[in-house]
C-alpha cells in the first residue's frame, strides 16, 4: 500500500523554515550603587550633655562594570545599627556592610556616648560631649565611601558623617549630608549622617530619630535633658542597572528608559542572562 504525504497549507514552503522574531538578550556591563547600613546614634547619658549621631553607610557607585554572561552574583544588603540606650547611656551599633561582586560598602560608624570618640565606618559616627571643657574626635570615614564624624565640644555631641560632608562639631551637631543618585530613575539622597535639629540630606535621623530605610542614613543622637535613646541607622540597598530590555533576574525589576533596573532591599542574587534566549517562529 502506498504512503501519501499530507501537503502543507497553501502558501507555505517545504521543509519548515525558522524566522527569528526576537534577538537573544545579554548584558555584559552594568552601573551600580551599593549603600551600607547606617550607624546607630548614641544614647544620651547625661541630662545636660548629648551623645553623637550615627554615621551614614558607605556609598559606592560606578558605571560600565563588566559582568559575565550566565553568572550569578550574590547580593548582601546591610542592616542599620541599633541606637544606644538612654539613661546610663550606651554607644550606638555600627551598621552592616553591603556587597555586590567585588564592591563592599562599609557600615556607618556608631554614635558615641559617655564622653567617648565616635566609631569608624563608611562615614564615621559623632563623638559624645564631655561634661568638662575638652573635646573628643569623631569617628573616621572610609576613603572613597564617606566622611568623618563630628567632634564633640563641652556638653554637645557631634553629628555623624555623611557621604557628601563631614558631621558638624558639637556646636550644632548636625549630620553631614548624603549624596544624590538617580540610578533608580528618581533622584534620591543616600547615606546622610545622624545628628540633632534638622535632618541631613540623605536620611539621617534627628534627635533620636531613625535613619530612613534603604538609604543608609545614620541614626540621630539622644538629646540632652531627657536621657533619650539614640535612633537606629537606616538599612542599605544595592541597585544595578543596564541599558536595554531585561537581561537578568533578581531584586525588584523596573524600567526607566533606556534602562532596566534591579533594586535589592534585602539579600538576593543578580543572575545575568537567565533563560532569556532568542525567539523563533515557524514559517
Amino acid at each position: 500500500m502506498a504512503i501519501s504525504r499530507i501537503g502543507r497549507p497553501k502558501g507555505y514552503d517545504y521543509p519548515v523554515g525558522l524566522t527569528q522574531t526576537q534577538a537573544s538578550v545579554s548584558v555584559t556591563s552594568v552601573d551600580y550603587l551599593v549603600i551600607a547600613g547606617g550607624g546607630g546614634g548614641g544614647g544620651n547619658y547625661h541630662t545636660v550633655s548629648t551623645a553623637g549621631g550615627g554615621g551614614g553607610g558607605g556609598y559606592l557607585t560606578g558605571s560600565d562594570h563588566s559582568v559575565s554572561e550566565s553568572t550569578a552574583y550574590s547580593i548582601t544588603v546591610g542592616g542599620g545599627g541599633a541606637g544606644g540606650t538612654g539613661g546610663a547611656g550606651t554607644n550606638g551599633t555600627k551598621g552592616s556592610n553591603s556587597v555586590f561582586d567585588s564592591f563592599t560598602s562599609i557600615g556607618g560608624g556608631y554614635g558615641a556616648t559617655n564622653q567617648k570618640a565616635g566609631g569608624a565606618g563608611g562615614s564615621g559616627g559623632g563623638a559624645s560631649g564631655p561634661t568638662t571643657p575638652g573635646s573628643f574626635a569623631g569617628g573616621a570615614g572610609t576613603v572613597g565611601q564617606g566622611n568623618n564624624g563630628g567632634s564633640a565640644t563641652q556638653y554637645q555631641g557631634g553629628g555623624g558623617g555623611g557621604a557628601g560632608a563631614v558631621g558638624a562639631s558639637g556646636t550644632t551637631g548636625l549630620g553631614g549630608n548624603g549624596l544624590a543618585s538617580s540610578i533608580s530613575g528618581t533622584s534620591v539622597y543616600y547615606a546622610g549622617g545622624g545628628g540633632t535639629g534638622t535632618a541631613s540630606l540623605g536620611g539621617g535621623g534627628i534627635n533620636g530619630g531613625s535613619g530612613t530605610t534603604n538609604t543608609g542614613g545614620g541614626g540621630g543622637r539622644g538629646a540632652g535633658g531627657a536621657n533619650l535613646p539614640g535612633g537606629a541607622g537606616g538599612s542599605g540597598t544595592v541597585i544595578i542597572r543596564y541599558s536595554g530590555s531585561q537581561a537578568a533576574t533578581g531584586g525588584t525589576i523596573t524600567t526607566s528608559s533606556p534602562y532596566t533596573i534591579h533594586t535589592f532591599t534585602g539579600d538576593g542574587t543578580f543572575t545575568t542572562n537567565a533563560a532569556i534566549a532568542a525567539v523563533y517562529s515557524i514559517n
